[in-house]
């Protein structure tokens, strides 16, 4: 596949501060790109630095084919960003919002209000247009805030945590209009955020902590190598169970009326389940997950 960005060698410093230290990655085009890590990892100042925002000090960056200190200006017209604040002014309609924002991009007369239009459309908030962004609620302010970053028709969507603070359902539905964007526009979509089971659903993963990556695969590569399995044991005998987990040297932590045992994949509970069989009134084997993951590759939570 196409990659439309091309990460190499990036650097980038703080005083003394190394944020990014020399890390290369590329994304491919149409896909669903998740960028995680811990706060301070260089996260926010690798996506400053591709987005424009910041200059590096070291590397090589291309975005859809225009090169990051040469084409600024042509990479600006080929992202949108989605914050993890609001930055749509609040006393100004939705519609009146989204045509200041395409004026910035030289949008005008028709070809504006068709952008308008079209962006309001993708994104399900037509019926919204004449309302002010500051009586919104949440989910539907989020939904403007795509809508925002769609009005100059971007081939690259960056989305920092845009979940973030929404109700379940509300982040059912702007997934929905996420994955619409992608399926029928092409949308390439590079994604920031603290809820796990978003980043399992991505095309591809890269960790990064300290400045520098500290894994990179599919979503099922990084639970298989970084992440245990769980067997759960529900006993009637717990001390003969205790006792013959002792005996065979095998880790285990009783909880709640349950024994964990952690476990390399899902096979290697059957053999467990016989052995305990006359002692266990049930079980249940639990999949590890991206969440393990992370803190398999970091040693600490995402939203540390």
């Amino acid at each position: 596949m196409n990659h439309i960005i091309e990460v190499e060698d990036l650097r980038k410093s703080y005083g003394s501060v190394v944020a990014v230290a020399d890390i290369s990655f590329y994304v491919e085009a149409g896909g669903l790109f998740a960028f995680l890590g811990p706060n301070g990892a260089g996260k926010t100042t690798t996506i400053n630095v591709i987005c424009t925002f910041l200059k590096p000090d070291a590397g090589r960056v291309s975005v859809n084919g225009y090169l990051l200190g040469r084409d600024d200006n042509a990479i600006r017209k080929s992202i949108g960003v989605v914050f993890q604040d609001n930055l749509l002014d609040n006393l100004l309609t939705v519609e009146e919002n989204l045509r200041c924002r395409g004026a910035l991009y030289g949008l005008s007369g028709k070809a504006l209000t068709e952008a308008v239009k079209r962006a309001m459309a993708e994104v399900e908030i037509t019926d919204l247009a004449k309302r002010p962004y500051g009586k919104l609620s949440g989910g539907q302010r989020r939904r403007c805030d795509i809508a925002r970053a769609l009005v100059n028709t971007p081939e690259i969507l960056f989305l920092d945590e845009p979940t973030t603070g929404l109700d379940p359902q509300t982040r059912k539905l702007v997934w929905e209009i996420i994955r619409k964007l992608q399926r029928e526009a092409g949308v390439t979509v590079f994604l920031t955020t603290h809820y796990m089971e978003e980043a399992a659903d991505a095309d591809y993963v890269i960790v990064i902590d300290n400045g520098k990556i500290a894994a990179k695969g599919r979503p099922t590569d990084l639970r298989e190598r970084y992440a245990k399995d769980k067997l759960s044991l529900v006993y009637s005998n717990p001390e003969a169970v205790l006792a013959g987990l002792s005996a065979l040297n095998i880790p285990h932590t009783k909880l709640a009326g349950r024994i964990i045992i952690p476990i390399k994949n899902t096979l290697d509970a059957l053999p467990l389940i016989e052995r305990f069989r006359p002692n266990i009134s049930g079980f249940e084997v639990m999949l590890g997950t991206m969440d393990d993951a992370f803190i398999g590759i970091t040693g600490k939570e995402l939203r540390q």
